[in-house]
């Protein structure tokens, strides 16, 4: 890490990081300094020269200019003033004068800039041409508000790395010649640019995040679904977290009534600060799935007491906070009951077999740190899919780092491909399913450093020398005869020529490769990828906790963290599954009287509406979720809930009397890392220098690593391993490859109805569209899905972003039970025919 380096800006000595942005110091320190173009996390666009300062005596741009030693700045100058006066008239050249209907009105940055710059008369002129507005899908384009600061295309290419949007010329007149004399330099610069671009949209590319929405300065992009539905200044806005995945990513809430007849609130949209924190789409759009319960219904609560007391196993998934997941334990302890849940329990397993060699309780990594990361390996993860956050980090470090990246995967996916460019930033290796095992080998084979003896041994065992032909230059000095024409006389002219050869050349090759499908080409792609790479992270995602050779797979990740340079995330598949798998003693299977919380069971407690007795949905509560980067982030109610919940149960059964669940946040048992720390005192907010204060981190906890470290992995010999990592899926002439997982922001049923996406919901059977020609399907089809002793009549849906002979099974809709087609690994053989 660089040293601190000291600086004076406007007068005051401050410190920072060598090689950190004027504009970032500035902010960090508390010093305003106007810049429209500029997000923080992504790289400048130069596009709105707003940030001019002068940095010893020159003017500069902020936003691409980086610090030095002993650097002078000031802010402000007359000049500076001048030029970003002639900026904002030029951006309110032609501006539409609509405010008082404009979704961006009262949060627009060319109002707030043009009002500090006291813009109060215009200089410059134009004709106007006509620009149509443009819908796209979940967001509307109007190119007339649109002042192409550029910050959609760069988070869009930065951040999410969907390239989807980008900047197009467009017809205009020209603009007059004289004002090239007449105004300042970069305010004429930057108009000629405005006066010949639009946004462009590439619909194939989009992953429906919305994030080009929450980083429009102005109303050029908006939510369809919001647009003229309120001013934004009638809004409520109440600080959450992501309910839907493990990113907890930090997000408002925007509520008001609903209307003069109905006084009750309702959630109009979501934002986040766009500076700090990424939303998916599933959070930015799949916001109403609250449970609308008008009262307490006393029978069924009473029944409800009763069958907890008489429960042999409690049935619940991870989408619940720290506090409900700490009552259910309460309650179990009390009556003896089961905790069941499949995805925390495998989650569990998986990081203590994980600890058993690493030596920590928890992984070692964060999204922040694949972010600051220049070389990252994904997998067992489908990222576009399971954590677009992670998927976002992985794009963050590739783009702006300079970094490079590996992602395994079974599927081939065409928005995972375009982060980076193939083979010279990227490689993507589709491999068979269970050759997991291969790929952390690998990874210990290439960067392990003194690893155990086992280990080593096995890894030795995989590599025999090879021999291949290189094409290589070498020089050869030749004589040539020079005859002069009028003498006669011969002489030799000596010169150096390059001539191409074959060379035969002797390689270490490894057998890990064949499993992976993959040949000695891949060893020069990892070389070039790894050129001067030195901060490593390694995603590990659900396949490999899912997975028949899980226990082995956790312990080769403990070894990976132990004996190499990478640091780890292990993905947790649902909201607050980390939490819970630290939290709750869970069990695999249910046995006897069964009740369920959002999982079908004997008796059914269910924030959907679809049970034995309502509970509030996620954003009807207050209290922590514990997120992916091991941090424990609080959330708030959004919407009132008149019906009971959990805690009023916990009360009956456990005999306590405990008035608001949140009075369980300081309980949360510290000997597994949580704090006891009052919900009402979690800070939930970022500084001005990017610092995250929400919540809290996780103590670590250490672990007790046997002596012997090579107990850590099952005891198989040589033959036996190899066999294993040989294991693949053999499919019959009529079977079909099939994955659980789902389609872009879907996550559960509570995704589902939130009507965003409800209006046009498709769940079933997801195929390539090789497959779905092989299989004669046309849109609007049924097909028949046999597996896992299970067969299914389900919609298909043809994916032309995937490809190969494989499909993907949703698993969102709680009354759809295609979970059965699978035996607790994410892929299975299927018999997949119309209907």
């Amino acid at each position: 890490m660089s040293d601190l380096i000291t600086l004076t800006i406007n007068g005051k000595s401050v410190q920072a990081k060598e090689g950190e942005y004027i504009l970032n110091v500035a902010r960090a320190n508390d010093i305003f300094v106007p810049a429209v173009c500029y997000l923080t996390r992504c790289s400048p666009t130069l596009a709105c020269r707003l940030c001019l300062v002068e940095a010893d005596g020159k003017q500069v741009y902020s936003c691409n200019t980086k610090i030095k030693e002993g650097m002078n700045i000031t802010t402000d100058t007359a000049n500076i003033a001048k030029e970003r006066r002639a900026i904002m008239e030029v951006y309110d050249v032609n501006h539409p004068l609509q405010c008082g209907v404009c979704d961006q009105s009262g949060e627009c940055e060319l109002q707030n800039y043009s009002l500090y710059m006291k813009v109060d008369s215009q200089s410059y002129t134009i004709k106007d041409v006509p620009r149509p507005a443009a819908n796209w899908g979940v967001m509307k384009y109007d190119p007339g508000l649109c002042i192409v600061c550029e910050k959609c295309v760069t988070v869009c290419k930065d951040m999410i790395g969907s390239n989807a949007l980008s900047t197009v010329k467009r017809g205009a007149d020209a603009i007059e010649k004289t004002f090239k004399d007449t105004m300042p330099k970069d305010a004429y610069s930057m108009w000629n640019k405005l006066n010949k671009s639009l946004i462009g949209f590439d619909e194939d590319s989009c992953t429906d995040c919305g994030e080009c929405i929450s980083v429009c300065p102005v109303g050029a992009l908006v939510s369809s679904d919001f647009q003229y539905k309120s001013n934004a200044w009638e809004l409520n806005k109440i600080p959450a977290a992501n309910p839907h995945s493990s990113d907890c990513a930090f997000m408002y809430y925007e509520t008001k009534h609903e209307s003069i007849e109905n006084a009750e609130p309702k959630i109009y949209r979501v934002t986040n600060e766009h500076h700090y924190s990424t939303l998916n789409g599933a959070a930015r759009f799949g916001y109403d799935f609250e449970n609308k319960v008008q009262g307490k219904d006393e029978e069924s609560f009473a029944k409800a007491v009763e069958a907890f007391k008489k429960a042999d196993s409690i049935l619940f998934n991870s989408y619940i906070t720290n506090e409900e997941a700490f009552i259910l334990q309460k309650i179990a302890n009390k009556t003896g009951a089961k905790l069941v849940n499949k995805d925390a329990y495998n989650y569990k397993n998986f990081l203590s077999a994980y600890s058993s060699t690493s030596g920590t309780a928890l992984y070692s990594s964060t999204l922040k740190d694949v972010h600051d990361s220049n070389f990252v390996i994904s997998v067992g993860s489908y990222l576009k899919s399971d954590l677009p956050n992670a998927r976002y980090a992985l794009n963050n470090s590739v783009v702006m780092n300079k970094g490079a990246a590996l992602y395994f995967h079974p599927i081939s996916d065409k928005v995972m491909e375009k982060v980076g460019k193939r083979g010279k930033t990227t490689e993507f290796v589709q491999y068979n399913p269970l050759s997991e095992e291969s790929v952390l080998y690998l990874i210990l084979d290439k960067f392990g450093k003194d690893l155990p003896q086992d280990i080593q041994s096995f890894i030795d065992s995989q590599k025999e020398t090879r021999t291949k032909t290189i094409v290589e230059t070498v020089k050869e000095t030749v004589v040539e005869v020079i005859k002069d024409e009028e003498t006669g006389e011969e002489t030799e002219k000596k010169k150096v020529v390059s001539k191409k050869v074959n060379k035969e050349v002797e390689f270490e090759y490894t057998k890990l490769l064949d499993n992976l499908g993959l040949d000695e080409k891949f060893l020069d792609t990892l070389e070039a990828l790894l050129a001067k790479k030195d901060t490593y992270s390694l995603i590990v995602g659900e396949d490999l906790y899912t997975h028949p050779r899980s226990e082995n797979l956790a312990k080769l990740c403990g070894f990976i963290d132990k004996y190499t340079d990478f640091s780890i995330v292990i993905i947790p598949s649902q909201t607050n599954t980390l939490g819970v798998s630290l939290i709750c003693d869970l069990s695999d299977e249910a046995t006897g009287s069964t009740v369920g919380y959002n999982e079908k069971a004997d008796f059914q407690l269910s924030a959907l509406g679809d049970g034995d007795l309502d509970m509030p949905a996620l954003n009807q509560q207050e209290g922590t979720f514990t997120n992916i980067d091991k941090k424990v982030i609080p959330t708030n109610v959004a919407i009132d809930y008149k019906g009971y919940v959990l805690n009023d149960i916990a009360n009956v059964v456990l005999e306590d009397d405990v008035e608001y669940t949140i009075e369980y946040t300081i309980q949360l048992p510290e000997e597994l890392g949580f704090k006891a720390v009052d919900f009402d005192k979690l800070p939930n907010y970022f500084g001005n220098d990017r610092v995250e204060f929400r919540g809290y981190d996780l103590v670590p906890q250490e672990i007790v690593v046997p002596k012997t470290l090579e107990e850590g992995l099952n005891e198989l010999s040589v033959e036996q391993v190899d066999e294993a990592l040989s294991a693949t899926l053999t499919l019959s002439e009529n079977e079909t490859l099939i994955y659980r997982a789902n389609p872009i922001n879907q996550f559960n049923e509570f995704t589902a109805i939130a009507h965003e996406f409800a209006k046009d919901l498709q769940s079933g059977v997801f195929v390539s569209e090789e497959l779905f020609g092989k299989l004669e399907l046309e849109k609007g089809d049924k097909v028949k899905v046999s597996s896992n002793g299970t067969e299914l009549e389900l919609n298909v849906y043809c994916d032309d972003q995937i490809s190969g002979e494989i499909a993907y099974v949703s698993t969102f809709q709680k009354d759809l039970d295609t979970k059965a087609l699978f035996d607790g690994y994410r892929f299975s053989k299927a018999v997949i025919k119309k209907a």
